[in-house]
């Protein structure tokens, strides 16, 4: 595998107008809601035309003809949906801003923001009074936003009494209820049963809260082992460790105006196809952020037979093979801007480095793990010369604080989900970040599977090619999965690619 980039023309930055026939159709296919918004189906034989995420039966591909927006689709005669309705699709003009402002409302809520302030703060948060935020809420999601906020805090508590061993009144706490008593009446009424019968048990608590258990189910087959060889050799000193066939890390999320800071381990289930995620109970308020991430960071949402149909035998040598995505956005970011003309493992050093002087302290089960990494508001109050020390530089001090700086403002997020065209014409502004790293991100933070670093040299070496536009038309055949193309190249045996351990990251 290789991590070696080097600048090349912007000829791509991700997915363009698609108007080719297979590619559209492969993603039609999927139904997978990252490629939602990207384009339109017209099927012939009924005169309608859909987004890519419509769950009506797919229809044959002579049917179906490709639109890069609804108002093509429309101004060649086709009707608009009524099941997945065109108009709500991300991206869609102005009708989309209803829906996007249901969904970062739900965003927030899940976070907590509900706790310590109430609906009217949510919606001068977002822009909008509190009526047109409950009318456009319900609309998008059948439900008032406070009725959301509860059916989530309950389905946590249920979570939290079934698979950890805190007690009823913590679990209450934890969920986000304000008090025992409206956690047992609400849990009543809609489970018909009292919290302590659900639980199902009478024993004392622990002494001390013991660590937290859960099990995140995934498509087999999961290349479990290479996932872990990719980490093992990125993983930051002080802040990741895999070990002993798991992967550990520390961990600090923001969540109703506190940092909450723990650990985590994660194992791959000896008998079923599920990954087994240990978590410290500090960590109780934040479950489902926790577990949002670690599924994001094992791809945990991959169908790999869907991806493995289109790559053909380019996926046959690493069955299961998945990208890996980001626990944190920034922290991935920060470590490949550290990598870029260095070694691998200099750049896993010099990300230690930043999270011993600028992380958090922090007390785990592992010597190895000692910190937190710092956040990207911590990283923007610093100065070029403050990170430069460290043996950092100048150059990528000052990309770092830029990007710090950004994302701090929250004027760029580096989650999944966000528009991948802004985000990475945002992400080229940054000094210091060009197309390689720009894909590289949209690969893992951004966890957009069509990213295609096609001025990587390990992937050039793979392909037997030395022009990156060459490359891009080799790669057409693997659309819209080239960023799992890319792990596949990575991966491949000598002396086919080069090897990924020894050789430096170039922008």
């Amino acid at each position: 595998m290789s991590e070696n980039g080097q600048h090349g023309s912007s000829i791509e930055s991700t997915m363009p107008v698609m108007l080719d026939t297979q590619y559209c159709y492969r993603a039609l296919q999927s139904r997978d809601a990252r490629f939602d918004g990207k384009f339109f189906v017209g099927v012939s034989s009924t005169g309608i035309y859909c987004r890519p995420v419509c769950t009506a039966k797919t229809p044959h591909r002579p049917h179906c003809t490709f639109f890069p927006s609804a108002a093509a689709a429309e101004h060649a005669g086709f009707r608009p949906c009524l099941r997945c309705r065109p108009e709500l699709a991300p991206g869609n003009s102005c009708v989309d801003a209803p829906r996007r402002i249901a969904h970062a409302a739900a965003s927030l809520i899940e976070d907590g923001i509900l706790e310590d302030s109430d609906l009217a703060a949510l919606s001068r948060r977002l822009g909008c009074t509190d009526r047109h935020l409950r009318r456009v809420f319900q609309e998008e999601f059948g439900v008032s936003p406070v009725g959301y906020a509860q059916t989530q805090r309950l389905l946590l508590a249920k979570r939290l009494l079934t698979d950890t061993t805190l007690t009823v009144t913590d679990v209450a706490m934890a969920s986000g209820f304000g008090s025992v008593r409206r956690f047992n009446a609400l849990f009543q009424e809609r489970y018909r049963m009292p919290p302590s019968r659900f639980r199902g048990d009478d024993a004392a608590p622990a002494a001390e809260p013991l660590p937290m258990r859960f099990e995140l189910a995934y498509r087999p087959p999961l290349a479990w082992t290479t996932l872990l060889e990719f980490l093992a050799n990125r993983a930051i000193a002080g802040v990741e460790q895999v070990a002993d066939g798991a992967y550990r890390r520390t961990v600090a999320l923001p969540h109703a105006g506190l940092v909450h800071r723990g650990w985590i381990e994660v194992r791959a289930a000896k008998r079923k196809s599920t990954l087994v995620v240990g978590m410290a109970p500090e960590l109780a308020r934040v479950v489902p952020a926790v577990l949002s991430r670690v599924k994001r960071l094992f791809d945990l949402t991959c169908d790999p037979e869907v991806v493995e149909d289109v790559l053909g035998p380019l996926a046959a040598a690493n069955r299961g093979l998945r990208v890996p995505g980001a626990f944190d956005g920034f922290e991935m970011t920060v470590r490949a801007v550290l990598g870029q003309q260095v070694t691998v493992k200099a750049a896993t050093t010099l990300s230690g480095r930043l999270a011993q002087a600028f992380g958090e302290p922090l007390v785990t089960p592992w010597p190895a793990l000692t910190h937190s990494f710092p956040s990207a508001a911590r990283i923007a109050a610093l100065t070029v010369d403050d990170i430069a020390r460290h043996g950092i530089t100048g150059a990528r001090a000052r990309c770092i604080l830029a990007l710090a700086a950004e994302m701090a403002s929250g004027r760029v997020s580096l989650v999944p989900g966000v528009d991948v065209d802004a985000t990475l014409d945002q992400l080229r502004a940054v000094p210091g970040i060009g197309e390689w790293t720009a894909q590289y991100i949209a690969m893992r933070a951004l966890a957009w599977p069509d990213a295609f670093p096609h001025t990587d040299l390990g992937v050039m070496k793979a392909l037997g090619l030395t022009s990156p536009a060459k490359v891009l038309a080799a790669a057409e055949r693997w659309r819209p999965w080239r960023a799992y193309a890319v792990l596949h190249l990575w991966h491949l045996p000598p002396p086919t690619a080069p090897s990924w351990r020894d050789k430096p990251d170039e922008e």
